[in-house]
């Protein structure tokens, strides 16, 4: 028995979860930095308060990889983990902004900390499964179209994110100052809508995807598929880690630097800008030009993930010509100079052009690294070293959560600019690793 191919809209409706996970994703990204300085965080801490969401990601996402293949349930395999990512990721992303709340009982500040692990921690859970399936679900020959989707509908997701605060305020008039220690209502309100759209997509995938059941998978792959659901002790999971597969080693250090780079982006974009550009004081974030800053690092991100979108239309044909490794090299190179430029806009419009780099750079980090991996990864084990993978993306990010904001204070003088700057050298390092990596059946994919 062999897979089918999927249609295109079967492969959209597949993926079509990730639009709502990307969306609750870009605001966490492009806000939680700003929520936690309005909440009383120093710049100097933000790094410290974004350590717990990957530290947890480390923990939860090989055993939810694990699980999932041993799971079977009437809504199959991997569908029941992203729905539960889903839900808990909305409940995050509705109580962050309004943390005060519960002041009663806990500071502010340590409770949007807590709900900002709360989602990175859910997203985890619910953005592996769903790499898993579309490993599962579709033929070899289909995944680079596979996962190149999953970027498009990431990128939608991710622009109206990122943009939505900055809409809302200058297309509806709704305001994006508060009193102090209050999060504007603009912002309030685009968290709850992204809760709200991350539920209502994740629902489309669940009700028009269907899984191969365990005695499908057999047939498809052979009598260990069965056997796989058997073999259900969790301690499996360190001896997966030792006998992972090479070229899983090899992308390992490409995808640490990736997001060691992403990661500052993230956390010091908004105080960067705002200080670098907009010639604003670390700790002034309650006026109003601060939060212009902030709503325009929400466009700043909305673009670099609008061109991940377009860019990752061109994805299969460009890797079919040059070669998945060339491809993503060329598309890291590009980035990275993006982020270094950052420090060289004279104003903040000029920053577009960064992120025009940024873009290539996130599309491809996005698709073709997985796409590499799954052609190496036993089927019955896509789960476990889909989550395994997971490591070398939150071991950067608790690395730069722990140095990176003393490097700001110490290092880089109080410009947390030059934290983008590192970023954007994380991502050339990246790319020259890639030429170590072995791509299984690469060569077979461009002849």
């Amino acid at each position: 028995m062999e897979k089918r191919k999927l249609s295109f809209w079967e492969i959209w409706n597949l993926s079509f979860g990730f639009l709502g996970i990307q969306m609750g994703f870009a605001l966490q990204n492009a806000n939680a930095s700003r929520v936690l300085q309005i909440f009383g965080a120093d710049v100097h801490e933000l790094s410290w308060f974004w350590i717990v969401a990957p530290l947890t990601g480390l923990i939860v996402q090989p055993i939810i990889g694990h699980y999932s293949d041993q799971t079977w349930t009437r809504l199959g395999r991997r569908r029941p983990y992203f729905l539960f990512g889903a839900v808990m990721a909305s409940i995050g992303l509705v109580l962050m902004p309004n943390s005060d709340m519960f002041t009663a009982f806990m500071p502010t500040l340590w409770v949007g900390a807590g709900m900002l692990m709360i989602m990175d921690a859910s997203f985890n859970i619910a953005m592996e499964p769903f790499r898993a399936l579309v490993a599962d679900v579709l033929p070899s020959d289909q995944r680079t179209l596979g996962f190149s989707v999953q970027t498009i509908l990431i990128g939608i997701g991710a622009v109206i994110g990122s943009w939505l605060p900055y809409v809302l305020t200058n297309w509806f008039g709704i305001a994006n100052t508060a009193e102090p220690g209050k999060v504007p209502l603009s912002l309030m309100l685009s968290f709850i809508i992204g809760a709200i759209v991350l539920i209502i997509s994740i629902l489309i995938t669940v009700f028009t995807t269907k899984e191969y059941s365990p005695e499908e998978m057999a047939l498809i792959n052979g009598a260990e598929e069965e056997e796989s659901f058997e073999e259900s002790s969790i301690w499996n999971i360190f001896t997966d880690f030792k006998n992972m597969p090479q070229t899983m080693r090899q992308l390992s250090w490409v995808q640490f630097f990736s997001w060691f780079g992403l990661f500052g982006m993230w956390v010091f974009s908004t105080p960067a800008i705002a200080h670098h550009v907009y010639g604003l004081a670390l700790d002034d974030t309650q006026s109003s030009t601060y939060q212009n800053a902030g709503d325009w690092v929400g466009i700043l991100f909305g673009i670099y993930n609008a061109v991940s979108a377009v860019y990752a239309f061109f994805l299969p044909a460009i890797a079919k010509k040059v070669g998945r490794k060339k491809t993503h090299s060329i598309s890291l190179v590009i980035g990275g100079l993006g982020l270094i430029s950052m420090y060289f806009a004279p104003n903040e419009n000029w920053l577009i052009l960064s992120m025009l780099g940024v873009g290539i750079a996130w599309a491809s980090i996005l698709a073709m690294p997985y796409a590499i991996l799954a052609g190496s990864i036993p089927p019955r084990k896509m789960g476990v070293y889909m989550g395994i993978f997971n490591f070398f993306i939150v071991i950067p990010q608790i690395i730069n959560a722990l140095i990176g904001g003393p490097m700001v204070k110490y290092l880089y003088g109080d410009n947390p600019m030059w934290a983008l700057v590192v970023s954007g050298v994380s991502f050339l390092i990246a790319a020259a690793l890639v030429s170590k990596v072995d791509d299984v059946d690469d060569t077979v994919l461009t002849k």
